[in-house]
């Protein structure tokens, strides 16, 4: 050992002791190791448990990185545009009834606003889908579970997610069943929740979901399924449609019989949870029976006369600058026409029964040229209200109400002699021109007092009438007269007095026709030849013409043009037209038109080479027009009509006069039965002696001091100076007699007391209140 002293603890000094004594507990303190505080180690299935240590350290990583997570994807995750599906929409063409013609589009959605659906098909949709819709947030967890947990028991399939998510996946996003859209539909669920309102939120999808058959939003599937408005929806229909959006297809009770059973399951489910959820009386849940829906609704595909018609009114609304093309083709417009769907019914069957089936295509090539078109228009609104275009507009594409290619032929007569009366027209002698006034008939006779080419127009089969009135060339339609008469008045002042009447000033060949204007060589629409004839009927007055009531977007009322009514010529030269033209139908080429069974005057016409026939006619009420056309169906050339249903020809008596009577029959079936009250210019009927040479003598075309004046000459006033209205008088009335007592001055204007009726009878009602003028060989027609 050695001597050298040992070191001491510090603090210690050598022979010092803690204190304690020796024997008294005191033992010498041990040196302290790693290995003596280290814990025991854990052994057997419990090292396989983690610590609390590893558990509350990973509860916070796990909190962090969610919570890091969550905010990061809100604020990554933006709401994006609407995808080009949810923002589609038909644009939808109306009735003036409200009924449906026609959806135009690729996809068939009407956005409605929430208060245009039914407070029963909200609570239906809600009781389906997301009963607390109102009070949850955006993400429901609960609500999955008890989705799933109400499918495993049988009480029907219900959606996991709350309508905010399935909105966000319509309107937003793709249908796609991945986990990146579920996570953006969860980002931008919570992001809308807060930037929109529940009836926003809920208006959206009801405007988005699918409900089968083609039907996009639940106004689309109210007229798919009811053929009525989202508005109309009762709890029974509306809890159907709810039930649809689950499995639009499979539920479709029409085309799955199979799936009655369960559909009626889940349609009970919904209505249960409109009772549980206070929305429907327990009384009214009990009376309520399964509502089946239509077998076949509306057709609102282009087919039959609906494509012509949308492609009309879509021009019509470009045209006058209502909505431009552009902004048209977005969709979402709501378009109310005037056209009524009876009338429209009517002129269809009209066409089918007296044209369309008695055509023989496969044994006549000629029966495959047939083209017939037509237009009606309400006389007091000028409103069109039925338009015939074709057989079908996806095998027939031209609309043949508004094509401009065909000849109207005699039809445009009428105008020529408008004009006479409103210009105080006279013969070459000096003749005014009124409906006794003589002209010469002869077929072939050349045009006299024309300072063109020679022009000598023929007559059909090339007849000869010789010396004939104004009134029997109207019935008998004598080119040779009418066309001296278009002389005598002067071509110009004709095309004027036509596109006051309502021709497009645009009309083909209208322009620079000379003496052949008369005949009918412009290319007018039936549609404006229908208008023309409606201001006739009108006394006088022109309407803008329109199809279109009332256009909507949303909701939003779109402003419409002014309407604007002119005396487009005077009440006397369309009065004295009208009086010319009831002889037409009474006693000469259109006779077949007696079958609408009312008062009625028109003109039939024939284009060149029979390629066209027309026959346009009016009541009181009612103007209409019809054409039958030939078209060759591969070329497109025009063709003519002989041998058309068997027949030699097809002239405006025909077929056109026929369809006339019947679809007037049927369209004014409910209208009371008026005559006509016409105020004629003055002399209309002072018979007139032939003319002495109406080949010499000055032209005195809108002069009535040029040639001297005979009885009832001179310009016409623009009404009666009476101020009385006067009737017209009977064909054949000598100078100065009247019916009934009456008496005519020197203007020819009959005065004084009548007696019953009226001059010519209009006033004499007969059987249900039909005019005496349309009794005929001891019958009524």
């Amino acid at each position: 050992m050695s001597d050298e002293p040992q070191p001491q603890p510090p603090g210690k000094q050598p022979g010092e002791h803690s204190g304690k004594q020796p024997g008294k507990g005191w033992a010498p303190r041990k040196p302290q190791t790693a290995a003596a505080t280290k814990r025991p180690e854990r052994t057997g299935w419990r090292r396989l448990l983690p610590t609390w240590r590893m558990l509350l350290g990973g509860f916070l990583v796990a909190a962090a990185v969610v919570i890091g997570g969550f905010f990061l994807g809100y604020h990554l995750v933006r709401i994006p545009a609407a995808n080009a599906l949810a923002t589609q929409q038909a644009n939808v063409y109306l009735y003036a009834d409200g009924s449906v013609i026609a959806r135009d589009g690729d996809v068939n959605r009407e956005n409605v606003t929430l208060s245009q659906i039914s407070e029963d098909a909200r609570h239906a949709v809600l009781a389906a889908e997301d009963r607390d819709f109102y009070t949850e947030s955006a993400i429901d967890p609960q609500a999955m579970v008890r989705a799933a947990w109400n499918t495993a028991t049988g009480k029907g399939r219900q959606s996991g997610s709350t309508i905010t998510q399935q909105y966000v996946k319509n309107y937003y996003l793709r249908q796609e069943q991945t986990v990146t859209r579920k996570v953006k539909e969860f980002f931008i669920a919570i992001k809308l929740d807060r930037e929109q309102t529940k009836d926003q939120i809920l208006e959206g999808y009801l405007n988005t979901s699918f409900f089968g058959r083609g039907a996009y939003g639940i106004q689309s599937a109210a007229h798919a399924y009811y053929g009525i408005d989202a508005s109309e929806l009762d709890a029974g229909r509306a809890a159907y449609l709810a039930a649809l959006v689950n499995a639009p297809s499979q539920y479709d009770v029409i085309t799955h019989p199979e799936n009655r059973d369960t559909v009626e399951d889940r349609w009970n489910y919904v209505l249960d949870g409109m009772v549980d959820e206070g929305w429907l009386s327990t009384s009214e849940r009990a009376g309520l029976t399964f509502p089946m829906p239509q077998r076949s609704t509306v057709s609102t595909s282009l087919s039959g006369q609906r494509g012509y018609i949308v492609n009309i009114v879509k021009n019509q609304l470009v045209q006058n600058d209502i909505v431009d093309e552009d902004t048209l083709d977005t969709g979402g417009y709501r378009i109310t026409t005037t056209l009524h769907k009876d009338k429209q019914d009517a002129f269809v069957d009209a066409v089918n029964d007296k044209l369309m089936d008695r055509l023989d295509k496969e044994n006549r090539e000629v029966d495959t040229y047939v083209r017939a078109g037509g237009a009606s228009v309400d006389v007091k609104t000028g409103k069109v209200v039925a338009l015939y275009n074709g057989i079908d507009y996806v095998k027939q594409y031209t609309p043949n109400a508004t094509r401009r290619d065909f000849q109207v032929g005699s039809s445009f007569k009428p105008f020529v002699f408008t004009a006479a009366v409103e210009n105080g027209s006279r013969t070459r002698d000096g003749r005014p021109i009124t409906p006794n006034t003589v002209y010469d008939g002869t077929s072939e006779r050349p045009v006299q007092g024309w300072p063109g080419d020679r022009y000598a127009p023929e007559n059909e089969d090339h007849r000869d009438y010789g010396d004939i009135t104004v009134r029997e060339a109207t019935d008998k339609s004598v080119n040779a007269v009418y066309a001296q008469m278009a002389v005598d008045v002067g071509p110009d002042k004709v095309r004027q007095t036509a596109i006051d009447l309502g021709l497009s000033e645009n009309t083909p060949s209208l322009s620079d026709a000379g003496p052949s204007i008369a005949l009918g060589v412009a290319t007018a629409s039936v549609l404006d030849m229908a208008e023309a004839y409606a201001t006739l009927a009108n006394h006088g007055k022109h309407g803008d013409y329109t199809m279109i009531e009332k256009v909507t977007q949303n909701g939003r009322n779109i402003d419409l043009p002014d309407r604007h009514t002119r005396q487009a010529v005077s009440r006397q030269a369309a009065d004295t037209t009208t009086s010319v033209l009831r002889g037409v139908v009474e006693s000469g080429t259109a006779t077949a038109a007696q079958t609408a069974g009312r008062p009625a005057a028109g003109k039939t016409g024939t284009a060149e080479e029979d390629t066209a026939a027309w026959f346009a006619g009016y009541t009181p009420d009612l103007a209409t027009v019809v054409a039958v056309m030939g078209q060759d169906p591969v070329t497109a050339g025009h063709k003519p009509l002989y041998g058309a249903m068997g027949l030699p020809r097809i002239n405006g008596g025909g077929a056109p006069a026929e369809i006339w009577g019947q679809y007037t029959r049927e369209a004014l079936k409910d209208v009371p039965v008026t005559a006509f009250n016409l105020r004629l210019q003055p002399g209309a009927w002072k018979t007139q002696p032939p003319p002495g040479d109406s080949s010499t003598g000055p032209s005195s075309s809108g002069d009535p001091s040029d040639g001297g004046g005979s009885d009832g000459g001179g310009e016409a006033p623009a009404e009666e100076s009476t101020g009385q209205d006067e009737e017209e008088q009977p064909q054949g009335q000598t100078a100065g007699g009247t019916t009934g007592g009456g008496t005519e001055d020197d203007s020819g204007a009959t005065t004084g007391d009548t007696g019953e009726g009226d001059a010519n009878g209009d006033d004499d009602p007969g059987p249900g209140g039909l005019t005496g003028s349309l009794i005929q060989n001891g019958r009524w027609d």
